[in-house]
């Protein structure tokens, strides 16, 4: 209890009760995160949550806002969710060594996340996955649940939604449409392409289909073939007649 109260104090601040910006989390275990998770839905401080899998090649960044977004006992997983010592769990297939390059590109994340957070700049995420085997990178927020077991985070939700109820509405602006100038057109005044709709078609040439988000920069032009009619016919000419041909020109 003695320790609790030690760990609140810290995040409260250390000089005259000034809170913490941010709260950072690298720990290795649930058990640790979820008494985090308490501690920071207790003082409704925002937080940082981060992992890496016991297989070194998938992990994760969460940023956690206490009543705002889902808490780590919101949606907690299977080992947390049963109440179950991870000590005694056995666990089959765990890489024994951790990769190092899974750490460090989490360790990445989190750092420029948490950066973006404090100076305002670009747009953070609220959850960031990694799949090392496939180069997956899921984005996605998730609410908190309503029916939380933590208490603290209950409170925070209804702390949250009675603050955006005070918050003043924000009216929207009717944007009036102004009248077109010189709708008469009274000088002819036409902007018309140089090119025909076929011609344009043709320099396309045939796009193939891509998945969403993939957009081609460059196709390749259909290549047409010549009329017969703007052929050089055959002649029995040799190549020094013509070339005489040519210089009496």
């Amino acid at each position: 209890m003695q320790q609790c109260s030690c760990f609140l104090h810290r995040l409260g601040g250390k000089e005259k009760d000034k809170p913490v910006d941010l709260v950072l989390s690298c720990v290795d275990n649930f058990e640790a995160r979820m008494a985090i998770n308490t501690a920071c839905n207790e003082l409704g401080q925002s937080w940082f949550e981060s992992g890496v899998s016991e297989n070194a090649v998938s992990g994760h960044i969460q940023f956690i806002v206490p009543g705002d977004t889902s808490c780590f006992a919101c949606a907690p997983p299977l080992v947390v969710a049963t109440h179950t010592d991870e000590r005694t769990l056995k666990k089959e297939g765990v890489c024994a060594a951790s990769l190092p390059t899974t750490m460090a590109v989490v360790a990445g994340f989190l750092v420029q996340n948490v950066l973006k957070y404090l100076l305002k700049f670009g747009e953070f995420s609220y959850y960031l996955g990694y799949n090392a085997l496939q180069d997956y990178f899921p984005t996605m927020r998730m609410k908190p649940n309503p029916q939380c077991d933590d208490t603290h985070c209950r409170k925070q939700q209804q702390l949250f939604q009675e603050r955006e109820a005070a918050k003043p509405k924000v009216e929207v602006e009717k944007v009036e449409e102004l009248a077109a100038v010189h709708e008469d057109n009274e000088w002819s005044i036409e902007i018309v392409s140089e090119t025909t709709a076929e011609e344009a078609q043709a320099a396309q040439g045939d796009v193939p289909s891509l998945t969403h988000g993939v957009t081609v920069a460059y196709t390749k032009p259909v290549q047409q073939e010549a009329d017969s009619s703007e052929l050089v016919s055959n002649t029995e000419l040799s190549l020094e007649d013509l070339m005489k041909q040519m210089q009496s020109l």
